[in-house]
């Protein structure tokens, strides 16, 4: 079912509603939607963007450096003028070099001058330690509270020079003063560490293979930012008494479970950050889980609202009907059945490398058959083309055999990018 746009926020429930008697789970597909007009209404905020460069001493190979340079330059450009940003050197340590003392300064000619000139003198040494890195960005961060404050963290390398906990404490201590976009050039970077930084700071994941390619990436992160005009909505989430939220899943435009980030905020209440928002359209997996009830008997399983500050904006009901009517209740929605699908192609696609990593061939090649399965099923071509990276596929067959000349950067670039999922349309 669909709410009408409330100030430009709408929400679509797609399920199938009716439960085969004594069934006890329900599970629907919410659509949140935020129209250009409310996008646009939303009152201004101060902006803060925080570009982190990798200058570890492993950068100094290829056009990594130089190109990081470029890109951030490109970077700096797209920001509209007046925009407060800083530049943060990351080696085993983290620095701001731009501004090199006082507040952050205002984009403008002269401090785009200014911070080419300082970008010039840097020069790669040192270690990795993201966490240092992050550090000083929730620092930057925390002096200009109410801002929406965004960054980019570039690497090339593994996070060797700090004990992961110190990592993990700082995305922490960092989630809700800014999000973190993540992107690894070359092929010596963990996507999983990647990945870790980026979901817990609700930010995005990809890699480039070489430095040339990052000034188009910075350029559209810096403008997905600019675009992002709400600094926050919340999906929440009431559920009757004896019911309870079992996950709640973005699965579009990428996978991310936000069960973990739930907050309860009253009995039978939990809500769910979902970052700052444009004009955009994510799509969300929720099951619950509550007592069956006769046939013939209707239920409401859930309300899903979107919250904006203290006031619902959007609004959409998760209903179930128990039946004998077998044929009913075997109907599996549309969507659901399709976001099923993709979640289980990224955890296919995860565990296959996984285990092509350890040297298990039988679990690689039976994963990997069974990620290629699915992303043919469900139209997720850019998966499917990743996978032949990494597998021959027998055309006749269907069946795959692991490729012995792999390619690292191919196999890390379908490692970060398994999460992507190919959309499908709303019910109408």
């Amino acid at each position: 079912m669909s709410s009408p746009a409330v100030e430009g926020i709408s929400v679509v429930v797609d399920q199938n509603q009716y439960l085969a008697e004594g069934a006890d789970t329900v599970d629907a597909v919410v659509t949140v939607e935020s129209g250009a007009q409310f996008a646009v209404a939303a009152p201004a905020r101060e902006r803060v963007e925080i570009i982190i460069i990798d200058c570890s001493g492993s950068m100094a190979a290829g056009d990594r450096f130089a190109g990081a340079r470029t890109a951030t330059l490109a970077a700096l450009d797209e920001m509209p003028d007046g925009t407060l940003f800083a530049i943060v050197k990351g080696t085993h340590v983290g620095e701001v070099v731009f501004p090199a003392r006082g507040p952050l300064q205002r984009a403008d000619r002269e401090s785009r001058t200014a911070a080419r000139h300082a970008l010039d003198k840097l020069r790669p040494y040192g270690g990795t330690a993201m966490g240092m890195w992050l550090g000083v960005a929730r620092q930057i961060a925390g002096q200009y509270p109410g801002a929406m404050a965004h960054a980019i963290l570039l690497t090339d390398g593994k996070n060797e020079h700090e004990e992961p906990a110190h990592l993990l404490d700082e995305i922490r201590q960092s989630a809700g003063l800014f999000t973190c976009d993540c992107r690894g050039v070359g092929t010596n970077y963990v996507v999983a560490e990647l990945r870790t930084v980026a979901s817990g700071l609700l930010g995005s994941v990809d890699v480039v293979k070489q430095g040339s390619e990052l000034t188009a990436d910075f350029q559209a992160l810096t403008q997905a930012s600019m675009g992002r005009t709400i600094p926050e909505l919340t999906l929440r989430v009431w559920t009757p008494a004896g019911a309870a939220v079992r996950f709640v899943k973005q699965v579009a435009p990428t996978i991310e479970d936000l069960s973990d980030r739930r907050h309860e905020t009253a009995a039978q209440v939990g809500e769910y950050p979902l970052g700052s928002w444009g004009a955009e359209e994510r799509d969300y997996h929720v099951q619950v889980r509550l007592d069956p009830a006769a046939p013939g008997r209707e239920k409401l399983a859930a309300r899903i609202s979107v919250v904006a500050g203290d006031e619902v904006v959007g609004q959409g009901l998760v209903k179930a009907v128990w039946t004998t009517d077998n044929e009913l209740s075997a109907r599996i929605g549309r969507r659901v059945a399709h976001y099923t699908g993709q979640a289980e192609l990224a955890e296919a696609v995860q565990e296959g490398l996984s285990a092509r990593k350890e040297g298990d061939v039988h679990t690689a090649t039976a994963k990997l058959q069974r990620a290629v399965e699915l992303a043919a099923e469900s139209g997720n071509e850019g998966t499917a083309k990743l996978l032949r990276g990494v597998v021959e596929v027998d055309d006749h067959t269907g069946t795959v055999r692991l490729r012995n000349d792999v390619d690292t950067f191919d196999e890390m670039a379908l490692d970060a990018r398994s999460t992507k999922t190919a959309r499908v349309r709303k019910e109408s």
